[in-house]
């Protein structure tokens, strides 16, 4: 779609929404709006893939925000979701307020799954969920070497059922991915032993 037709669909949804008794305040336009401009800016200049926004937070932001996100992932509520509710609803957001007040929707926009692996203690943070797209090595299924003849490859693909499973005390997370050719892969011990074979991909 074209920035114009993004805009019209845009305004589109907010006739809707009057029309539906549901209308929304001025600046919660404004707000969705700049949520928009901000997509398209990123796609245009390939902003997101330049530095990772976490690394701008102080230690104790990058705490304070981490401890949300692990938080709200516990809770089976998507993080960034939260926080834009709160915002569009004037909700104070508690100990991630200063998200809002100091870096605002700019920075929110940028942050991706991917750049939580940088913080190795906090990788198993984020959980997947049915829908998420992620990688997975080669090595799930042939032997890699790093200096042997089959190299670690990527490929893409897309979790289609996550499922927790319990034998008395202890607990694995199975995962089937679907790859984009059809193909679907059941893992075993997603977080618990095959973390180091699947990856956020970079957009």
């Amino acid at each position: 779609m074209t920035p114009d037709e993004i805009e019209a669909s845009m305004l589109a949804a907010f006739n809707d929404c009057d029309a539906a008794s549901c209308p929304l305040t001025d600046r919660q336009k404004q707000i969705l709006l700049q949520v928009i401009e901000q997509i398209q800016g990123s796609c245009a200049s390939g902003v997101s893939d330049i530095a990772n926004p976490l690394d701008e937070l102080t230690a104790e932001e990058l705490e304070a925000f981490l401890q949300f996100v692990k938080s709200e992932e516990q809770s089976n509520r998507t993080w960034k979701v939260q926080l834009l509710n709160d915002w569009l609803l004037g909700n104070d957001s508690g100990t991630v307020q200063f998200i809002r007040q100091r870096y605002g929707l700019q920075w929110l926009n940028r942050v991706e799954s991917y750049h939580f692996d940088k913080y190795s203690y906090f990788e198993d943070a984020l959980k997947l969920r049915v829908g998420d797209r992620i990688e997975v090595s080669n090595a799930l299924w042939e032997w890699v070497q790093e200096d042997g003849p089959c190299k670690r490859e990527w490929f893409p693909c897309m979790v289609i059922r996550v499922e927790k499973i319990s034998r008395g005390d202890d607990y694995s997370t199975n995962c089937v991915v679907r790859f984009f050719n059809g193909a679907e892969y059941e893992i075993q011990g997603m977080y618990e032993w095959n973390r180091y074979n699947w990856r956020w991909p970079k957009k």
